[in-house]
């Protein structure tokens, strides 16, 4: 099992990726960073690559609506090329608030999206003339007002003919998707324990469907760690994050998120969650979320307990564990759990 962090989008980014890329040393073997609708994530991967020396570094997520899927494969092949082959792609359809709220595009076939810009990403990559008419047209045709666009390949040659794509996925119809056609799952507010009652059949659905030369599907998931006889009350932490991804992600109806927390068995207090965050009321959502959440959602507790969390996530399939350290040494503690890999 590999260990990475995300950087969230919130707070001074500068500060924030200088703070992740002294982690590495500890022993991170991957940097993730948030997007939404903040600083852009690719200036910032581009930061990092010039601050690490061996750690991988993806986006988490770019969506498929705001760049065409040529810019993404070449925003990619960008930071692979920085890096020296250490760049993942994560990618998403995010959710409509965002694409139509901040990028002004309609939340239309998000499947369809995810899966054209994924194939269109690796034709890019493997240096192939481009010639492809579906959601997106390379080159525009004429009767879509082209006049002299000719299929192209990219100009430069990429460092690596394939880069890792992930995709951040909670539905079934995304979890099945996924397990089809990407290299990696990019899952959010994971529980172990509930993560074969809500999403294994859509995951076996689509791994039958795999192709056997995508190898198996890797699964990054994790949460805030904190080790200690006292620790418990660490997960505390883990609340706003909560309330803000149950309650805030979206409308009534289109949170991706709450329907998450209802699959779980929190169906009341996800909808209360829900209530209190859209009315403004955020510290009375984030006091609203279960203390149950909170502990399956983190690994926070004396040393047996956070080595039988992490045992947890190995046995749900997990392969990469997301961790996101806090208090005055993160390092020791990223190296602590590292050694427990």
């Amino acid at each position: 099992m590999e260990l990475s962090t995300t950087l969230r989008y919130a707070g001074d980014p500068r500060q924030a990726a200088e703070a992740v890329a002294a982690l590495e040393p500890a022993g991170l073997d991957a940097i993730w960073v948030a997007e939404a609708y903040g600083f852009d994530s690719p200036t910032i991967m581009g930061f990092l690559a010039a601050r690490t020396r061996h750690a991988k570094i993806g986006s988490a997520i770019l969506n498929v609506y705001s760049r065409t899927p040529a810019l993404i494969a070449q925003t990619a092949a960008g930071l692979d090329a920085l890096s020296g082959g250490r760049a993942l792609l994560g990618l998403g359809a995010s959710g409509p608030q965002v694409v139509e709220g901040w990028h002004g595009r309609p939340y239309d076939q998000p499947l369809g999206r995810t899966r054209e810009t994924i194939e269109l990403c690796r034709r890019i990559w493997r240096r192939e003339v481009v010639d492809h008419h579906g959601i997106t047209d390379m080159p525009l045709p004429p009767e879509k007002g082209g006049r002299l666009g000719k299929p192209l390949k990219i100009l430069t040659r990429p460092v690596r003919p394939g880069i890792p794509v992930y995709v951040a996925a909670l539905g079934p119809a995304d979890v099945r998707l996924t397990a089809e056609v990407a290299d990696g799952w990019l899952p959010a507010l994971f529980i172990p324990e509930k993560a074969g009652e809500v999403w294994g059949a859509p995951l076996a659905e689509g791994a039958a469907r795999r192709d056997p030369a995508l190898g198996p599907l890797q699964t990054v998931a994790g949460g805030l760690p904190a080790i200690g006889e006292d620790a418990a009350a660490a997960r505390d932490l883990a609340r706003p994050a909560v309330a803000l991804y149950v309650g805030g992600m979206g409308a009534k109806g289109r949170n991706f998120y709450h329907d998450l927390a209802v699959a779980y068995g929190y169906g009341q207090a996800a909808d209360r969650i829900q209530e209190l965050y859209l009315t403004g009321k955020k510290r009375e959502a984030e006091a609203a979320v279960p203390d149950a959440l909170c502990e399956q959602l983190s690994l926070c507790g004396p040393e047996r307990y956070v080595r039988e969390r992490i045992a947890a996530y190995r046995d749900a399939g997990v392969t990469m564990l997301d961790v996101h350290p806090v208090g005055p040494r993160p390092a020791n503690l990223i190296e602590t759990v590292k050694n427990w890999l």
